[in-house]
This record gives structure tokens, C-alpha cells and sequence, in this order.
């Protein structure tokens, strides 16, 4: 079974300008699918590969198959991880980002920074590691599900083509806005039963 671009979950035009429809067309709908495109060709050619999942092949590949079939995964967790409607972390998410950062605004400075001070493209990622939440990174088509011990909370695309468009070369200002604005701390906060990575899987 071939791996599929999942649907947006929600409209392309819904962040008004924090995120434009013409960004959503060109990341969504070319780089993604670009993505998936490449994957399913690899496996096609290769009968040992066909019939695992997207995670299990994350966890089992190197080269150019794993960075096609990483950023399927991280793409698709991304999507997840961005809400048009304001959002608040509430419960035990709430509680763990006040013991872990003192505040929701520390948290969200902390991201950014890492967002910023990645060198070249990658992931701001925010996981959770030994029942403790923990902020950093990842180059090119790395991924949290690729390292042991580690469960996917929240990542942020900082990719030249997630921003670009609306925001030329300024980073900063692109996670600036979504990490105030955009984030789907609801989402954030589902994925602490541990199947975050199950959420952007698809079977092989």
C-alpha cells in the first residue's frame, strides 16, 4: 500500500496572515507531496521495504529513503501541531510546562530561540524524554520518532520553504507568530499518552 499526502486539517486559507493559502499550495501540496512521491517510488523497487509503516521505516532506513520518508512524518505531525483558532494548554500539560519552564510564555521563548539559533533547515521540537518535557532540535529530515526514548509532543518547521513566502528571510518573525498564534495546544496536550508518533503514521 503506498503512502498518501494526508488532507490538511483545516481550510489553507484559515491563518489569515500568519499563514497564506499560496504557502499551504507550495509546502502542502509540492514539498509534501514531493516527499511522498520519492518514498513510494523507493519502495517500490525494493520488495524488502514494502508492507511497514512510516515509522518503522523511519526507524529502520538511512540515506535518501530515510529523509523522504522522515519529513512525510514530520510534515504530517506538523499540520496536527498548528490550530487557526487560539488555543491554551490546560490540565496536565498546563501543569508540566509551569514545573518544567515557570510559564507558558517561557516555554513559548524557549522554542522560539531554539527555532532561531537552529542552524540551517530542521525542526524546533518540544518532547517529552524520561516523564520530563524538553525543548530542541533537529537537522534536515531528522525526526523525534527516530530516537529512542523519545515521545513527540509539538515541532515546528523551520524549513525556508515553511516561511518564506510570508515571511522572506525573517525566522524570527515566522515563529514568533505561530508560536503565539497558531499552535494547537490541544493536540500538544493529547500527545502526552505517549501515541504521538502513531498520529502521523500510515501503514505500509
Amino acid at each position: 500500500m503506498a503512502f498518501t499526502l494526508p488532507d490538511l486539517p483545516y481550510s489553507k486559507d484559515a491563518f489569515g496572515d500568519y499563514l497564506s493559502a499560496e504557502t499551504f499550495d507550495y509546502h502542502h501540496g509540492k514539498h509534501h507531496l514531493a516527499y511522498v512521491t520519492k518514498a513510494n517510488e523507493l519502495i517500490a523497487a525494493d520488495p524488502a521495504l514494502q508492507g511497514k509503516s512510516l515509522v518503522e521505516l523511519i526507524r529502520s532506513s538511512s540515506g535518501t529513503l530515510f529523509n523522504q520518508v522522515g519529513q512525510i512524518w514530520n510534515h504530517s505531525f506538523y499540520w496536527q501541531c498548528l490550530s487557526p483558532q487560539p488555543t491554551q494548554p490546560s490540565g496536565r500539560l498546563e501543569t508540566m510546562i509551569d514545573e518544567a519552564f515557570g510559564s507558558l510564555n517561557a516555554l513559548v521563548g524557549k522554542l522560539k530561540a531554539e527555532a532561531v539559533g537552529h542552524f540551517a533547515s530542521g525542526w524546533a521540537a518540544l518532547n517529552l524524554k524520561d516523564g520530563k518535557l524538553e525543548v530542541t532540535s533537529y537537522h534536515d529530515a531528522d525526526t523525534p520518532v527516530a530516537h529512542e526514548g523519545v515521545q513527540p509532543l509539538f515541532i515546528l518547521d523551520v524549513w525556508e520553504h515553511a516561511y518564506y513566502i510570508d515571511y522572506r528571510n525573517a525566522r524570527p518573525d515566522y515563529a514568533e507568530a505561530l508560536l503565539r498564534n497558531a499552535v494547537n495546544w490541544d493536540f500538544v496536550g493529547q500527545n502526552l499518552d505517549g501515541d504521538g508518533a502513531a498520529r502521523a503514521d500510515q501503514p505500509g
